[in-house]
C-alpha cells in the first residue's frame, strides 16, 4: 500500500464510463465522492489509533477518490477534493480521541471549551455574548450548551449588570475543578501526542492558520509602531 497522494487502481472501479461503488467498511467511495458513514465515538483509549478505525483499509480512499476525480476529467478540482476530504476525515480522527478522553468527565468538547474559555478569565465570568463570539458559535449552540452546564452545576447565569437583556455565564468551583482535570488529560492524552511530527504540526498550523485568515475568520492585528 502506498501512502503517497496516489492509490493503485481499485478493480472494484470501472472507470468513468461505468463506475460502480466499493464497499468499504465504514467508508463509501463512488460516483461523488467519498462520503464517510456515521462513527460512533471510541469507546478505547483515545491514543490508540487503531481502535477509532476498527481495521486499517486495504487502500487509501481518499487517495483512490482524487484518481476517479482525474479519472472523469475533474483534475483542476481534485487536489482541492483531496484537501477538504482530508481536512474533514482528520477532524473525525482527533474528534474520536478528544471526544473519548473527555467522556469519563460527562463532557463534549464544546462545553469543555465554554468552561476553559471561562477559566481563561480573570474572575471566571463573561458576558454570553462575548462567549458566542469568542467560540464561533451560534447563539442557540451556546444556549444549548449554557443549559446543559448550568443543569450540572458547572456554571450559573447572573443578570449583566447593564443590559438587562443580556446574561452573565459565572464559572462554578465545580465547573473550575472539572476543566482543570478534563484539561489535563487532553494534554496528557492528545495534545502533546497529536499523532504526527512536531515540524508537521507547526507546518499545518500555520498553513490553516493563513486559510482562516483569508477566508475572514480573524484579523491579524498590524505590528506596534517603533518607539519615537
Amino acid at each position: 500500500m502506498r501512502n503517497s497522494g496516489t492509490a493503485e487502481a481499485d478493480p472494484h472501479f470501472s472507470g468513468p464510463a461505468g463506475l460502480e461503488p466499493v464497499d468499504i467498511p465504514e467508508l463509501r467511495i463512488g460516483y461523488g465522492g467519498p462520503r464517510a458513514a456515521a462513527r460512533q465515538p471510541p469507546t478505547a483509549h483515545p491514543r490508540d489509533y487503531a481502535r477509532v478505525v476498527p481495521e486499517p483499509l486495504p487502500i487509501d480512499p481518499l487517495a483512490e477518490a482524487r484518481r476517479q476525480w482525474i479519472a472523469h476529467g475533474w483534475s483542476d478540482a481534485a487536489d482541492g477534493m483531496t484537501l477538504v476530504t482530508s481536512i474533514m476525515r482528520a477532524h473525525q480522527l482527533l474528534l474520536a480521541r478528544v471526544e473519548g478522553t473527555l467522556k469519563r468527565f460527562d463532557l463534549s468538547f464544546a462545553r469543555f471549551e465554554l468552561l476553559q474559555l471561562l477559566s481563561f478569565t480573570k474572575d471566571g465570568i463573561i458576558p454570553m455574548a462575548s462567549a458566542t463570539a469568542r467560540l464561533q458559535v451560534h447563539p442557540t449552540s451556546i444556549t444549548n450548551t449554557v443549559q446543559r452546564l448550568e443543569r450540572d452545576g458547572l456554571i450559573a447565569r447572573e443578570p449583566h449588570p447593564r443590559d438587562g437583556r443580556a446574561s452573565m455565564l459565572l464559572l462554578t468551583d465545580a465547573g473550575r475543578a472539572v476543566a482543570a482535570q478534563a484539561t489535563a488529560a487532553l494534554n496528557s492524552e492528545v495534545f502533546t501526542e497529536p499523532g504526527m511530527p512536531r515540524d508537521d504540526v507547526a507546518s499545518i498550523v500555520r498553513a490553516l492558520a493563513r486559510f482562516r485568515e483569508s477566508a475572514g475568520d480573524f484579523v491579524t492585528p498590524p505590528p506596534a509602531p517603533d518607539p519615537l
